[in-house]
């Protein structure tokens, strides 16, 4: 477990990480690990990778072009999980469109995880209501697969 020298709360930590990445300047887990331990911190690589991957840090191109790790702009959505699943009330086609229905309120966050995890090259966009949800597919022809893979990914 990391450890801050002195009397520092071991929380911060997160905190301290955070703030390292938003100056995207660490191009390195050394560098992570040498900058925290400016800031006090006795941490090793292994322990920084852990971190870097609990906060969701990615790497990504800085102003100066050089490769650094940061956090990313927005958060993931949430897993397909029990819960997410229960808001799905169904799932219908016609020739031309895909509907979603979902409880109310739900349906934003149904179309970020479709778009989010772009379960096909076959979605050319969603719109999102407050309880519906229209999939516009790239081709008419590819209507009914769009809607099984929707279906596959929103109902297992």
């Amino acid at each position: 477990m990391a450890k801050k020298k002195g009397n520092k709360d071991i929380h911060t930590l997160g905190d301290a990480l955070r703030a390292l990445l938003m100056g995207r300047k660490a191009s390195t887990q050394e560098d992570i690990c040498a900058a925290l331990e400016k800031l006090g911190y006795e941490i090793n690589q292994s322990k920084a990778s852990r971190l870097l991957r609990k906060i969701g840090a990615i790497k990504v191109v800085n102003e100066s072009g050089q490769t650094v790790y940061s956090l990313a702009r927005e958060p993931a959505p949430p897993s397909m999980n029990t819960s997410l699943r229960s808001l799905i009330l169904d799932i219908v086609s016609n020739e031309t469109l895909v509907v979603i229905f979902t409880s109310p309120g739900s349906a934003s966050m149904v179309a970020r995880v479709l778009d989010y995890n772009q379960i096909t090259t076959e979605i050319l966009g969603t719109l999102a209501g407050d309880d519906t949800i229209f999939v516009a597919p790239k081709s008419v022809k590819d209507t009914l697969k769009l809607t099984e893979e929707i279906k596959g990914l929103l109902r297992n």
